[in-house]
């Protein structure tokens, strides 16, 4: 009864904090809405290409008709190809801007030259191309065994798509409001150890943890207490801005709220505790804040809190999988949208591990002190 009073007394005091209130409650929402809107164009996977123009040079005279057939029917679909005039180089005109893309054609085959091979247009000519010649070659096989279809196999269109390709859960990706909503929320949840720093030290410096040790509780029920107290007004605020974030930006959180409400639970403790150990790692008083805001805006940073992390590489990639965003944020999105619950185990499995261990670091430091 003592511990859920202490608690009690944490959550009431919290809750009298006006201006940490404000920042636990005001930040993160005003950066779903800052970012979630103004970086609504990142995150549109819609797409349009415009007609392609695409010159061409053809010094193989058995392609020649074939290619020409060809090149009518890729004009029906916005490629259009046109043969390099005279003293002029379809490398240049590429270079130049003057043309998407340049196929010269001799005895050894077709050569494709883009500006950029990895751009959507580049990829397209090159499909485009491949589809040609593998037509091309089935004509050759065709011309061996029966001469007089061959013709038909470049003019004729195929009667139905042998491919029938599906887009799983095509509509499940989230947007950029949806995407800052979980981002913030669990980066707001590691700020909570900003507030734990100061549980015990904070009794130091108001010069109140003497009174609480000669008071008739035991070390151990002011420390739990403390700590309960810390993790309920933290979930309480993750509460709020996931709720306010559904209802008022009508944020996609999926249909697994346990498990993201599990996940939030455990990412709470974690940053209670981290909080908590570095108060005790750290003598003085402005010294735990320090580190804990560098940590946080690192864990954030390469964390995708303010923009994703796409395939890093390098020292990026190893900096990115030590920040408890980068698993915690993935077991959420995993689970909104694509209904993936495998990568909820190992978030959690973290978020505890950690907030164990700097638990115990802390026990150990209280142990041996002869007050908080």
């Amino acid at each position: 009864m003592t511990i859920l009073q202490i608690a009690w007394k944490e959550i009431k005091h919290d809750f009298r904090d006006i201006r940490t209130l404000v920042f636990m409650l005001g930040f993160p929402i005003v950066l779903m809405f800052v970012l979630g809107t103004a970086l609504t164009g990142a995150f549109n996977g819609d797409f349009s290409i415009d007609e392609m123009n695409v010159v061409y040079n053809n010094t193989n005279d058995e392609l020649t008709q074939p290619f020409k057939e060809f090149t009518k029917g890729a004009a029906q679909s916005g490629i259009h190809f046109t043969q390099v005039e005279d003293g002029k180089n379809g490398k240049d005109l590429v270079e130049q801007g003057e043309a998407d893309g340049y196929v010269s054609i001799d005895q050894t085959g077709f050569h494709l030259f883009i500006n950029d091979r990895s751009s959507i247009e580049g990829s397209i000519l090159q499909g485009t191309l491949a589809s040609f010649v593998d037509r091309y070659n089935v004509m050759t096989e065709v011309t061996k065994a029966a001469p007089e279809k061959a013709g038909s196999v470049l003019q004729g269109k195929p009667s139905h798509d042998y491919i029938d390709d599906h887009s799983l859960l095509p509509s499940k990706k989230p947007g950029s409001m949806d995407y800052y909503a979980v981002v913030m929320t669990t980066m707001i949840a590691l700020y909570g150890a900003m507030a734990a720093s100061g549980l015990i030290s904070g009794e130091r410096s108001r010069n109140t943890a003497s009174r609480l040790m000669v008071a008739p509780i035991h070390k151990r029920d002011i420390f739990i207490g403390k700590v309960l107290g810390s993790i309920g007004i933290n979930l309480a605020c993750i509460a709020v801005v996931v709720l306010f974030s559904k209802l008022v930006f009508h944020v996609n959180w999926g249909d697994h709220y346990g498990m993201v409400f599990l996940v939030l639970v455990t990412e709470v403790i974690l940053a209670v505790s981290f909080g908590l150990g570095i108060s005790f790692f750290i003598k003085s008083q402005a010294g735990p804040t320090v580190i804990i805001m560098i940590a946080i805006q690192l864990a954030s940073f390469f964390g995708g809190a303010y923009f994703p992390i796409e395939n890093p590489e390098g020292i990026v990639k190893i900096i990115a999988n030590l920040s408890p965003l980068t698993l915690e944020n993935a077991a959420m999105f995993d689970m909104i949208y694509a209904n993936d619950l495998s990568s909820v185990v190992p978030a959690v499995g973290m978020n505890l591990g950690i907030a164990f261990v700097f638990l115990l670091i802390t026990t150990v430091f209280l142990r041996r002190r002869e007050g908080l």
